[in-house]
């Protein structure tokens, strides 16, 4: 685990086991959901393509070579782990229909493989995607039994829905600079960049937020003044609701939520207003960088619950299987079940 968010609290303790993750790139393994079916016909050449070992800016920036095109042509609907097996698609601005020939291309990049290929209307865009479907085998588990419990209890209760540390870049370089930027008021063109660290910049916060609610032990129930979910509709908890909306939560019929911090004063108040407003407070150039672009407050579900959790032992593997929506990160749930062992990797 990475030291940036150590002091971050577990739901259900730091776990005792130790073992690896990513040993081998085919001990992480994502297949991307769009989850809307294409025209068939468009400006837009659609491939799907699998890689190992590689991130999906350098696939792209070679799948624009070959189809001699620039890399602004070519997108995706979200970045996928290099250290891993990979599945998602990319789009081509391709207007006059034609399809490159890959051959050459696959043999120069035996790491990359074209699975499917189809036309759209329009570009894939980030977002543009539902969740992703995640085969993980930790190795060297030196507790099995302890992580097959720890496994009973997420499927029952979830994890903490934290932002993983790939949000806040290398050594949490993206945080650096977001603080950099909203203190020195930087200004730029690159969108690339101003996103990037503005991600980092609401994903910190809220991260302390989550965590603050779990040292709180209000993690599970709401409290007076926050801010619930049912079927995207946000409503508020009164006094009067509190029972009824934790009974609901409890059932899962609802969702407890908090704050991806916006340039607007927070919809929460009285309680929960007391646990979020300080995180914002604490970190006056992240707010600062938030500000000045005019980001609108919105609100992001504190539990995660991988779908169709499942799992297999052999020895001292343990095989998951599960599916998360959109920007929800597998090693918020990884944390949950074993300290991670450093690995040195030779691909």
């Amino acid at each position: 685990m990475s030291d940036l968010l150590s002091s971050l609290a577990y739901l259900h303790g730091k776990p005792s086991a130790t073992g690896k993750l990513k040993a081998k790139p085919e001990h992480f393994q994502v297949s991307e959901n769009l989850g809307f079916d294409f025209t068939g016909q468009g400006e837009h050449l659609m491939v799907r393509i699998r890689k190992t070992g590689e991130n999906t800016s350098f696939v792209a920036n070679e799948l624009a070579k070959v189809c001699g095109v620039k890399s602004k042509d070519v997108s995706w609907a979200g970045l996928k782990d290099r250290h891993a097996v990979t599945e998602q698609w990319l789009s081509v601005h391709l207007p006059k229909g034609e399809t490159p020939d890959f051959r050459a291309f696959l043999a120069q990049y035996p790491s990359i493989e074209i699975l499917a290929t189809d036309r759209h209307n329009k570009k894939l865009r980030p977002g543009d995607l539902v969740g992703n479907q995640f085969v993980v085998t930790l190795s060297e588990v030196s507790d099995v039994e302890d992580v097959v419990q720890r496994l009973a209890l997420i499927k029952q209760n979830g994890v903490p829905n934290y932002f993983g540390s790939q949000r806040f870049g290398n050594n949490g370089n993206n945080l650096v600079e977001a603080r950099r930027w909203g203190r020195d008021n930087v200004r730029t063109r690159n969108q690339n960049q101003r996103s990037l660290y503005l991600s980092a910049a609401r994903s910190w916060i809220f991260n302390a937020i989550v965590s603050a609610r779990i040292e709180q032990t209000v993690f599970t129930q709401a409290v007076v003044g926050d801010v619930v979910v049912k079927q995207a509709e946000q409503l508020p908890v009164t006094a009067d609701s509190l029972e009824s909306i934790n009974q609901q939560l409890l059932q899962r019929e609802l969702s407890l939520t908090a704050a991806l911090a916006g340039d607007n004063a927070l919809p929460t108040t009285e309680q929960a207003l007391a646990i979020e407003q300080p995180h914002l407070d604490a970190e006056p150039d992240l707010m600062a960088l938030i500000r000045s672009n005019r980001m609108r407050h919105e609100r992001r579900e504190v539990a995660l619950f991988p779908q169709q959790l499942s799992w297999q032992v052999s020895g001292d593997e343990i095989c998951l299987q599960f599916a998360l929506d959109a920007g929800c990160f597998a090693t918020a749930i990884v944390r949950e079940l074993i300290e991670e062992i450093a690995v040195e990797r030779h691909y």
